[in-house]
């Protein structure tokens, strides 16, 4: 093979082979392994991105400026481990300024959303013309759902499976909605296929991902907005995937708080194989906060919808993110927040320093916040985060959990297998015979063990499934 038009040669001997690497979310994950497949049966070999490859796929964030910053970097990277490599930026950094992408970074060839299905026919195209290509949709034209499966997970022990595209929320501080484009939903028959697929292979949990799952089948519906239907395209989807033999837990991503009504939760509660494991992205507790994030709930209705679960779940794992130091946050709102994560008491939180993002309403928005207060204040909500985890994982002492097993670790010198219960709880039990990955353990907690900065469940194995 030889590069046209460069007087650099690609050894003819050189074999086919591509690296990846996976910036951002779960979403850009499953799509990278979707990418993967792609290239493996186009006969090329998968490489770690640390090794030397003919071509380097960087799967790129842009939620943030410093994911910005951070996709740049990686894409000099990969330049410099092979000058004469073939580098190619996709996804959402360079779908939110392409033309600006293209004159700052050294990558050879720019694949936008919803173009990543036909990477593999652009990269050889590239190869045998040689030439700077860009390929990007522009939001409007994002109207179909880009079909992309994966057949293994690589090395987890649980398999994403994308369901959904796009987001129709436009948040003042969010990008994601103009790179991703609109409310795209995959069918539901796709869907099943894929999960059957991987239920085959032995995976036997299931994360369903998208960039607003809650808005899943909104488009196939002809809705416009995901509140009228309350949730029942994609509690039509969570049945028919709870009939699949094998299929042991399916576990939910983000969801919008206000799907979480009476009717939709009492009848999710009853699809035995959906974990209790809730993650409704908050970013306030504050009403004024919120209606300057363009939030469309208010913090009663969030609170009711937690109260909604609680009625249905026993210890349901409620996780959220906020957004600390939003422009307007006064020290009394941001107080606010603070009192609503002590009343609310998730199990988890993410807590996320205001970022400005240029092209969003909320980065021209007057009185933004320093960054000294910023800090100041994600560290409170950081340490009040951790002893509401704690005061969690006390309820699971002496009480038996089942535990997906997912990696061998040594501690003061013993080895563990960890794994997460169906609430997402890190359990560890010292290895016996019969453990391994991707398989189910019963496991008896005993102890709280503080570990790399996090906090896990010390148990004994009582049995093997």
């Amino acid at each position: 093979m030889e590069r046209k038009g460069t007087g650099m040669g690609i050894q003819k001997e050189q074999e086919k082979s591509v690296a990846f690497l996976t910036l951002g979310c779960k979403v850009n994950s499953y799509e990278t392994e979707a990418m993967k497949r792609l290239f493996i049966k186009a006969g090329y070999e998968i490489r770690s991105f640390s090794d030397e490859a003919l071509v380097y796929i960087i799967n790129t964030c842009t939620v943030t400026n410093m994911a910005d910053r951070k996709s740049r970097k990686m894409i000099r990277r990969a330049r410099k481990k092979n000058p004469e490599g073939i580098i190619v930026a996709v996804g959402c950094y360079v779908q939110a300024s392409p033309e600006e992408v293209k004159e700052e970074i050294a990558a050879d060839l720019l694949i936008g959303n919803n173009q990543k299905s036909c990477i593999v026919e652009a990269v050889e195209e590239f190869i045998e013309n040689r030439g700077r290509r860009v390929l990007v949709s522009r939001r409007e034209e994002m109207d179909c759902y880009e079909e992309m499966k994966i057949e293994n997970a690589g090395e987890r022990t649980r398999a994403y499976l994308k369901i959904q595209d796009g987001c129709n929320q436009f948040c003042s501080y969010c990008i994601i909605p103009y790179v991703r484009g609109q409310i795209r939903s995959r069918g539901i028959e796709d869907i099943l296929q894929e999960a059957k697929e991987l239920v085959g292979k032995g995976y036997r949990e299931l994360v369903l991902t998208g960039i607003h799952l809650s808005s899943y089948g909104v488009d196939l519906a002809g809705e416009k907005s995901f509140i009228k239907l309350q949730g029942k395209p994609l509690l039509s989807l969570l049945t028919a995937l709870s009939k699949l033999e094998g299929l042991e837990r399916i576990r939910l991503g983000s969801l919008e708080p206000r799907i979480m009504t009476e009717d939709f939760v009492s009848r999710l509660s009853k699809l035995k194989q959906v974990c209790p494991h809730f993650h409704l992205s908050l970013q306030s507790g504050s009403n004024e906060i919120l209606k300057r994030m363009n939030r469309k709930y208010t913090k009663e209705e969030y609170l009711a919808g937690v109260a909604v679960l609680r009625k249905y779940y026993d210890q349901p794992a409620i996780t959220t993110d906020v957004i600390v130091g939003f422009p307007g946050e006064t020290t009394e709102l941001f107080e606010e927040t603070e009192d609503f994560l002590r009343k609310t008491e998730f199990s988890d939180v993410h807590i996320f320093p205001y970022s400005r993002r240029k092209g969003t309403r909320a980065a021209e928005m007057e009185d933004q916040v320093t960054e000294a207060v910023k800090h100041e204040r994600s560290q409170r909500l950081i340490s009040l985060g951790r002893e509401m985890t704690h005061a969690y994982l006390e309820g699971f002492l002496f009480q038996e959990q089942k535990a997906l097993l997912e990696e061998e670790i040594q501690w003061e010198g013993v080895s563990y297998f960890t794994g997460r219960n169906e609430r997402y709880v890190k359990i560890m039990a010292p290895i016996r015979d019969g453990m391994e990955k991707g398989r189910m353990a019963g496991c008896r907690p005993e102890q709280i063990l503080e570990i790399n900065g996090e906090e896990v469940l010390l148990a004994i194995c009582s049995g093997l499934y």
